[in-house]
């Protein structure tokens, strides 16, 4: 057992909170390729069980399927889910597994191609499936002995799975689901100076093929790269704050054989605050929205998240 609050304090601040975020960003991020996610490479204590619920607000050109071209779109998205992390070792660093099932309701109207279209669907999203972790300074540790644990330099990679079993008909240029898998690796590097850390993270999203897009038409896409940079400070109270900068590139698609005009470029902005309200719970309030859009869904978003954390010795 933690056998002071301030050792509590600690832990909280140093790495738990990140799980919060690592987690919602997976909520968040159902909706699209575009998931703001600061702290996901941080370390916690081994052993430590995480059951996360969020909610999410996007209005704008908002999209499920990010490959989906709508312009002039006034559209809103209500996103509910549920998700479970675990921390464990993995090579006498920390790891994590997360899986996240989402639900959701969008509604509204856009333009495809010149022809207006109108949505109003709710169902169960894909669900993310997630392995995260750190190959260098953040060492596998128990929930004592991480209350001594202070962050340097931490060097972490993750591979992320969606499975195309959402809500999806293929009659409909909207849906919830998106009928095709992806893999999305990324590598990440988190550096800390006493309160502040810096992190930067690079990943690519690799898409299977929608052999059954609207109106039975065959779709490909190309990989879609992010860059995110977040800087974060931690207060003594285990309350933190991030500032992240986020830029998306590529996903050009085929649609049965012919390449689309459709290059997506997109730069994006969010804020997040992340507090302790006892021992074995957080919340996390975020916002983002879009700072330049080139190609692709312009969108805002809010949010906020309840965790609750148990595991062995805590």
């Amino acid at each position: 057992m933690i056998d002071s609050f301030s050792h509590f304090r600690v832990l909280i601040a140093t790495g738990v909170a990140g799980i919060l975020v690592g987690a919602t960003a997976l909520i968040c991020g159902s909706v699209r390729g575009q998931e703001i996610e600061p702290r996901t490479y941080t370390n916690a204590p081994v052993g430590m069980n995480f059951l996360i619920l969020g909610y999410a607000d996007s209005e704008g050109g908002v999209s499920f399927d990010p490959s989906v071209p709508l312009t002039n779109a006034n559209m809103k998205t209500e996103l509910a889910a549920l998700a479970y992390a675990r921390v464990f070792e993995l090579g006498g660093q920390s790891a994590k597994f997360d899986v996240v099932v989402p639900y959701a309701r969008l509604n509204g109207t856009a333009e495809y191609k010149g022809s207006p279209v109108e949505r109003d669907v709710s169902g169960f999203g894909d669900p993310r499936v997630r392995l995260s972790m750190n190959f260098y300074g953040a060492p596998a540790l128990s929930v004592r002995d991480f209350a001594n644990y202070r962050q340097d330099l931490i060097i972490g990679g993750s591979v992320q799975v969606s499975l195309p079993v959402g809500q999806y008909d293929p009659d409909r240029l909207v849906n919830i689901g998106t009928n095709r898998w992806f893999v999305k690796p990324e590598l990440g590097v988190s550096k800390a100076w006493g309160p502040w850390t810096l992190e930067l993270t690079a990943a690519a999203t690799v898409f299977g093929d929608n052999d059954d897009f609207f109106g039975g038409k065959h779709r490909k896409q190309d990989p879609i790269y992010t860059l995110q940079g977040h800087l974060v400070y931690g207060f003594s109270s285990g309350v933190w704050a991030a500032l992240t900068a986020a830029n998306l590139s590529g996903g050009r698609t085929t649609l049965d054989g012919v390449r689309g005009n459709d290059l997506q470029k997109s730069s994006r902005v969010g804020l997040t605050l992340a507090f302790p309200v006892d021992r074995y719970n957080s919340i996390k309030l975020y916002a983002n929205n879009g700072l330049y859009i080139r190609t692709g869904t312009d969108f805002d978003t809010i949010g906020i998240a309840w965790q609750h954390r148990w595991g062995e010795g805590f």
